[in-house]
């Protein structure tokens, strides 16, 4: 894994100082500690970090063919570059290492702009071609990788891996995106192309950006096609070739020449993957597991399970509270945004063990966005059906009645929690019953939250807007797929990208086999039943595995990844929340009422809400803030 960089200008007769290049590229050395690289030109400069995964000693970027008309820097991994290299060398290409970096080099050099869709793999790339004075981004189909660009009112285009390497250029000042705001309340992180940087966007996956002479085009290589004929052979059938296709997105993903290693959580996701790889390969299997000593948050027996099935040499490690808010502040850096889930830390944690013993480790992302494993997709479809029924058969007068009741049940009780939540206190329709009831913050929630001149500068902003869009393109499909077609292009980003960034903080590179495409287009035109079938989610995969895992797995509810902040920011480290959400230098920003952030720790405090993912997004929030916006070292920064 790498980290890339770079600025292009339509002005050829200005002089390009290497020290801007190099300052970009050497702010995400811990992406790539292993070599470094630059290129400039009149009009471009392209800089590198490399992690060395493939071809140790042959891979050094930029990397140039073609007498040096085509340049490239290049972050990921292409799984078929053999076959490519193959193809390539029929058509005459002469290869000068066994890196996959030449492969995307000179698939762009025979397909030019359609040269993503003969990879199959996770990259975020650019070409800089010097024939047409050209440069070619791209982005894998679903955004494992990151690539993140701004563009100047004089044609000039800034690219990056991470967003501080742009920072690093000073051609953007660091501002808060406000009209981002509404979309991170709601969605944990912004869900679209827009991100919390003023002027800073993010390359959607599937998509490349094509810059000539200070102009832009971006263009879709690939989609999912929820239009294809459906699966109509046996269910045996099926669930073996699932299983089939997953070993194979696995067996791909074993290439390196370095060690590589799996993310044990204990679920099935992560288990599933274990198993098939140790049909794959000799030697134990190394695997690794992080948990919290809390009980509520610890599922090491599961994992010691999975591990002890298989024989894997597998390894641990509890993080205490402490540790978990002493790098809070740093690992925000490396996030570049704030930390979506508390979970991102307990993934940090876990890829600095692994570095320990390997460069390279194999996750589970991406099973549940395929194959329905969110509960919210059940409870979703189950409180569709309801209200329609419920609306049918019950009069007006009545369900206003019950609405009204809920609302008197004992506040905060779990009996009243779960009735909020459904058909009964809801209105009907996905805004509702999707969209404001699984958001952190829902649009009615924001706007006691937002202060007055935080909503009059805001106005009518949709917070849903990225994930409506998505739904509105898969019009026509069954409601299951069309929302984990829209989770596909949201929320699933945001999992990466905290994938990514937690393990590159390490220097670690992080694999998904769920997310090989052609697995995932097999995926989505399996039947919903093979998906999600009464309580069981994940069915297919649940089948493929039946014989091979342990019953305990297989039955598990799935848990998430449980991290016990709700009884911290009531316990120990409750003053955090007294300084960086109620403290003045967070009031005085005039983002939110504080009358409002009083009532809504408050709540947390007696325990009438749950309120600790909440109380976590405006603690990051805050801390974003000051790291970059007010300039703050996170290092020094002491929770």
């Amino acid at each position: 894994m790498c980290g890339i960089c770079g600025f292009v200008t339509p002005d050829t007769n200005v002089a390009i100082d290497r020290c801007d290049v190099i300052k970009m590229r050497d702010v995400i050395t811990h992406r790539g500690p292993d070599d470094a690289g630059v290129f400039v030109a009149p009009g471009v400069a392209l800089g590198h970090r490399r992690l060395s995964i493939v071809d140790l000693s042959g891979g050094h970027q930029p990397m140039a063919i073609e007498d040096g008309a085509l340049q490239i820097v290049y972050n990921g991994e292409v799984f078929n570059h053999t076959s490519i290299r193959a193809d390539l060398e029929a058509r005459g290409h002469r290869y000068q290492t066994r890196s996959d970096t030449e492969s995307v080099l000179r698939a762009y050099a025979e397909y030019g702009e359609s040269s993503p869709q003969h990879l199959r793999g996770m990259f975020a790339y650019a070409i800089w071609d010097d024939r047409t004075r050209t440069l070619f981004l791209a982005r894998d189909r679903f955004g494992v990788k990151p690539m993140y660009y701004a563009t100047m009112p004089d044609g000039r285009l800034y690219f990056a891996s991470e967003i501080k390497a742009i920072l690093a250029s000073g051609v953007v000042r660091p501002e808060l995106n406000l009209t981002a705001l509404p979309d991170y309340l709601a969605n944990h992180a912004p869900s679209g192309d827009e991100t919390l940087f003023a002027g800073i966007r993010r390359l959607p996956p599937g998509h490349t950006l094509t810059w000539r002479n200070g102009t832009i085009r971006i263009a879709r290589y690939w989609d999912l096609d929820l239009n294809a004929p459906q699966e109509t052979r046996s269910e045996r059938e099926l669930v073996a070739e699932y299983r089939d296709r997953l070993r194979e997105a696995v067996r791909l993903r074993l290439m390196a020449d370095v060690p590589l290693g799996v993310f044990l959580s204990g679920g099935i996701d992560s288990a599933a993957i274990t198993a098939l790889m140790s049909e794959l390969v000799k030697e134990p299997i190394k695997t690794f597991s992080v948990a919290f000593a809390e009980r509520e948050a610890n599922e090491l027996e599961y994992a010691r399970l999975v591990a002890n099935r298989f024989h894997t040499d597998h390894h641990e490690v509890v993080v205490t509270p402490r540790e978990f808010f002493g790098v809070l502040p740093t690992l925000l850096w490396h996030e570049d945004e704030p930390i979506a889930h508390p979970s991102s830390i307990a993934l940090n944690f876990v890829s600095r063990l692994a570095s320990q013993h390997v460069k390279v480790v194999l996750t589970g992302e991406g099973s549940d966005e395929s194959l329905a494993g969110y509960n919210k997709y059940r409870a979703t479809i189950y409180n569709e059906r309801a209200a329609m029924w419920y609306a049918r058969g019950v009069p007006a007068p009545a369900r206003a009645l019950v609405r009204r009741g809920v609302g008197m049940l004992p506040r905060g009780s779990g009996v009243q929690r779960k009735a909020q939540r459904t058909f009964l206190a809801l209105p009907g329709g996905l805004e509702s019953l999707y969209f404001d009831n699984f958001a952190v913050f829902s649009r009615a929630s924001q706007q006691t939250l937002l202060s007055s001149a935080t909503r009059s500068a805001l106005g009518a902003i949709d917070p849903y807007s990225a994930a409506k869009a998505a739904l509105s393109r898969a019009n026509g499909a069954p409601l299951l797929a069309r929302l984990l077609y829209a989770d596909t292009k949201t929320y699933l980003h945001e999992l990466l990208m905290k994938q990514d960034q937690m393990s590159m903080a390490a220097s670690i590179e992080s694999r998904v086999p769920f997310l090989d495409h052609p697995l995932v287009e097999f995926a989505t035109r399996l039947p919903a039943r093979l998906k999600l079938r009464g309580l069981t989610t994940k069915y297919v995969l649940r089948e493929a595995m039946r014989d091979t895992l342990p019953p305990e797995i297989l039955t598990r509810k799935k848990m998430g990844f449980p991290v016990p902040i709700d009884a911290w920011f009531r316990g120990p480290f409750r003053p955090v929340v007294d300084e960086l959400v109620l403290g003045p230098r967070a009031i005085e920003r005039g983002l939110f009422d504080p009358a409002s952030l009083r009532t809504l720790v408050a709540d947390h405090d007696s325990g009438r809400a749950r309120n600790g993912q909440r109380i976590w997004s405006l603690i990051n929030l805050e801390l974003w803030h000051r790291i970059f916006i007010d300039g703050e070292s996170a290092s020094d920064i002491q929770l």
